[in-house]
């Protein structure tokens, strides 16, 4: 790609070498450079078909500084919730173009992405990073005005990641005219849980997602599923308007000690960070809990029925599960999946403890919902589900979120 006007080079690169990032300001720009990359994309030889990189969730369900952060870990990856039939269109095989969309501030997670969305593309396609701030998503009282900007560590995160583009446009660049009088509405499921805490959050984000869709064109969108609602809200918004794109959700990026990664962590103090520790710790106590209970439930499917059951399965000797052992027996008597609430019980134990710690867990929410419409499922539930939850320590609000499977796997 040869630099454009309203466009930097960050770098020529070594002979043979993809070229660096190129860094624009205006869709003119923008354009000129996918134009470009869809060219030189479609006179590229032919590859075989390319399958969906392995951190990446699969592609047939519907699918957001240098940087010091500590090596990090994923979540394994977990069947996407949503609409699972593409919209139709004709899309290449091997995608030429890929977007990241952000809002700067950029680390291993938004690394992560990039790194998946250049091994989709391949050498011969085009990775777009968006960095936009976009204040239609902010309500009032939020962190707009402190919300990090740091674009030349974003592009040079992005350029080591492998971008090929980074689009960073103003306001006034994609709301020309000021606040847009037409939006996209989040509906039912976007004023749920995060909705119910930031109203009109989920109308402004699919409003920026749908103009930076149209504008990247993208074949392949890929979003972090740290943020699963809003996840899930943009795929039924690129089912249910028919966007013929498709939406990729990647793992959660993690730190060695649990808390995953947001732009927002940088504001915790040391003290502030050991108390946020409890989100992630409730979400992986209450994993535990489900494997226990879902562990003894096997072993009491091999003994006999009788009414000393619950006694026979104390005897098992599973100290992680012997404490359910009645309720587990019961609800085996009766027929029912059980555990939901179990598991609930769990992640709140945890997060009752540190809303005693000092400085103290302000807890928002803590639910567990079914992936499809977000909305709690009942102790019975079987099959998939997500617990979230939703926290203040200080002033930095987070969330975080751990998909979960009920009996046993589809």
């Amino acid at each position: 790609m040869s630099p454009t006007p309203h466009a930097t080079r960050t770098s020529d690169g070594a002979p043979g070498a993809r070229p660096g990032v190129t860094l624009v300001h205006t869709r003119e720009a923008l354009d000129r450079l996918l134009d470009q990359a869809r060219t030189r994309s479609a006179k590229a030889p032919a590859a075989p078909h390319a399958e969906p990189a392995a951190s990446a969730e699969p592609a047939a369900s519907i699918g957001t500084g240098p940087t010091q952060v500590a090596p990090a870990r994923t979540e394994p990856p977990a069947d996407a919730p949503g609409p699972v039939a593409p919209v139709p269109g004709a899309r290449p095989a091997t995608p030429r173009i890929a977007v990241v969309m952000t809002m700067g501030a950029l680390h291993d997670g938004h690394a992560t992405l990039v790194r998946t969305a250049r091994e989709r593309v391949g050498r011969d396609g085009a990775v777009v990073v968006t960095v936009f701030v976009n204040p239609l998503q902010f309500g009032a009282g939020e962190d707009l005005d402190r919300y990090p900007r740091t674009l030349d560590a974003d592009v040079r995160v992005a350029e080591a990641a492998g971008a090929d583009i980074v689009f960073a446009p103003s306001v006034d660049e994609v709301y020309p005219g000021g606040e847009p009088q037409v939006r996209v509405s989040a509906g039912p499921m976007g004023q749920r849980l995060e909705g119910a805490s930031r109203p009109g959050h989920f109308d402004g984000m699919l409003t920026v997602v749908a103009k930076l869709l149209h504008l990247t064109r993208p074949d392949v969108a890929f979003f972090g599923q740290k943020d699963a609602q809003q996840l899930a809200l943009i795929r039924r918004m690129v089912h249910d308007l028919a966007f013929r794109v498709e939406i990729a959700g990647v793992p959660t990026v993690r730190e060695p000690d649990g808390l995953a990664l947001s732009s927002r962590n940088r504001y915790l103090s040391t003290r502030e960070r050991r108390t946020a520790l409890a989100l992630s710790t409730a979400l992986f106590a209450a994993r535990d809990r489900l494997a226990a209970q879902q562990a003894l439930r096997a072993r009491a499917e091999t003994l006999p029925a009788s009414p000393s059951r619950a006694e026979a399965l104390s005897r098992i000797g599973e100290s992680r599960a012997a404490a359910d052992a009645h309720a587990v027996a019961q609800a085996a008597q009766h027929g029912q999946g059980g555990g939901a609430d179990a598991v609930r019980a769990a992640a709140r134990a945890v997060l009752d403890e540190a809303a005693k710690a000092e400085p103290p867990l302000a807890l928002d929410y803590l639910a567990l919902v079914d992936p499809t419409d977000f909305t709690e499922v009942p102790d019975d539930h079987t099959g998939d589900a997500v617990l979230l939850v939703a926290a203040k320590v200080g002033t930095t609000r987070l969330i975080d979120n751990l998909p979960l499977t009920f009996g046993a796997p589809a």
